[in-house]
């Protein structure tokens, strides 16, 4: 289950990708659009421009806009940013300890089988895909 940052962040991005791309956005401006509060979206604008996903100035014209086109950013990497891993068990996490039980795990080609679905349907699927 993705969480209301997970989702909220791509909240963010569908919004900014809707306005002048050339453009710093205000975050209240999102946060009244968005009907979400400023305060979190502050948290979550933050995680994203360290993770370089948009860029924020402040300022009198200060705000946040994107850095690349909407069509270059892939659903799965701003997920993933926010929320972490999708692997859905520990031993397929990236640089995960090799799981003692791999040779005898009945279970782990479902979910490496799952775990590549997801991450084909979410890195496939492109931001401007939801504009």
């Amino acid at each position: 289950m993705f969480s209301t940052k997970g989702r909220y962040a791509l909240r963010i991005m569908i919004d900014l990708a809707e306005q002048n791309r050339s453009d710093f956005i205000p975050l209240k401006d999102i946060a009244e659009r968005q009907d979400i509060s400023k305060k979190y979206l502050e948290i979550i604008a933050k995680e994203m421009v360290k993770g370089k996903l948009i860029v924020g100035a402040s300022g009198k014209h200060g705000g946040y806009k994107l850095l690349r086109e909407p069509s270059d950013y892939s659903i799965g990497e701003i997920i993933e940013l926010m929320e972490g891993s999708m692997a859905p068990v520990v031993c397929l996490e990236e640089n995960a300890d090799e799981c003692p039980r791999l040779t005898k795990c009945k279970t782990i080609s479902m979910w490496k089988e799952f775990y590549n679905m997801e991450k084909d349907f979410f890195y496939n699927k492109k931001l401007s895909d939801l504009l």
